[in-house]
């Protein structure tokens, strides 16, 4: 299944030096932007060495929030956001998007399916993760990675 139309994002946003965001677009430039933008923004964080897991938190949220997320056919404005936070201990990943569906956890049992394992990815490298509706539609749905480092 090919991704949406893209969306073009507008430059990245940083509300205060804890907090980065950017505007996602439905390609596969807009995900390479997408982990750029998290990479460079754990780098300013110096969190290099929560790198690894976040790239893969904020491509399966991005993921999921572009292949199930946006309205047919996309409209603008309606692209998802990503969200870095940066908190005491944590690294917030968030991503919202227009739709407000909860999302699903799929019970595949073939562990090759090449769909079907993002939230379980997400589960596996989070130390929390959930979701949240909003107001007056869409959702944003988070994953709280730890910043302190392995002892």
């Amino acid at each position: 299944m090919s991704a949406p139309a893209q969306f073009r994002s507008p430059a990245s946003v940083r509300d205060s030096s804890r907090t980065a965001a950017l505007r996602l677009t439905g390609s596969r430039e807009g995900f390479a932007e997408a982990r750029d933008f998290t990479r460079r923004t754990l780098g300013d964080w110096s969190l290099d060495r929560c790198t690894e897991d976040a790239l893969a938190v904020v491509t399966e949220l991005a993921s999921n929030a572009v292949l199930h997320a946006l309205p047919e056919p996309p409209t603008a404005g309606a692209g998802p956001r990503l969200r870095l936070t940066l908190r005491r201990s944590h690294l917030m990943c968030a991503v919202t998007d227009p739709s407000d569906e909860p999302p699903v956890h799929p019970h595949a049992t073939d562990p090759l399916l090449e769909h079907g394992r993002g939230l379980r990815i997400v589960d596996a490298l989070a130390e929390h993760w959930g979701w949240t509706l909003r107001s007056p539609l869409g959702k944003t749905v988070w994953a709280m990675l730890p910043t302190r480092p392995h002892l």
